[in-house]
């Protein structure tokens, strides 16, 4: 039996009105964000949710704090969720990334997954951490509902990894901020990028 997982992105902040790329840095929900939160919470209030689990990086945990009161549920922080960490491309614009990083900049573009941004994460590091992380939640949830909130990186390694899609396309189709997406899964182990569609 598996786990039906809600899938849930942040609310939106400055960084994401301004382009600016954030990764592992602390960057709080905006107005705008934090209405989207309140908003994604009256829609999973219509969902039977049996456990709440998140990114343990601000803007995440506020989305999940807004969702866990409506809902009634404790929020559990995994740093296992957390966003890619981009490094020094954190907080950069893309045309600056172009600029200062020519070559690694076009070959994210093309296909990011052999990509390490100067100081940061591998697309490789980040599928394996989270879903490491879903594995054990859902040994602990078997035949249950979880919501996850987390980023956007976070959610499409999840969907790639369990839906059988093209990594390097996903990239380039991230979810909105406060998107929610349902996927019902079978864990287990499973071929790096992606596997068959269980859905």
């Amino acid at each position: 039996m598996g786990v039906r997982l809600l899938l849930v992105r942040h609310g939106e902040t400055d960084w994401n009105v301004e382009g600016r790329w954030q990764g592992s840095s602390e960057v709080p929900l905006n107005s705008a964000g934090r209405e989207q939160a309140a908003r994604i919470a009256e829609e999973l209030a219509l969902r039977p949710v049996d456990a709440l689990y998140s990114s343990p990086l601000g803007r995440s945990m506020d989305t999940a704090r807004s969702i866990g009161q409506r809902l009634r549920l404790e929020v559990r922080a995994d740093d296992r969720l957390k966003e890619i960490s981009l490094g020094q491309w954190e907080g950069m614009l893309s045309t600056r990334i172009a600029e200062e990083y020519p070559d690694l900049h076009r070959q994210w573009c093309l296909d990011p997954r052999p990509v390490r941004p100067p100081g940061g994460e591998t697309l490789r590091e980040v599928h394996d951490r989270v879903i490491a992380a879903l594995e054990e939640m859902a040994d602990r949830h078997v035949g249950q509902t979880l919501c996850l909130v987390t980023h956007k990186t976070a959610i499409v390694v999840l969907r790639c990894h369990y839906l059988g899609l093209d990594l390097a396309v996903e990239m380039g189709r991230m979810p909105p901020n406060a998107a929610c997406e349902l996927l019902e899964i079978e864990v287990g182990p499973h071929p790096w990028p992606c596997c068959s569609v269980v859905q």
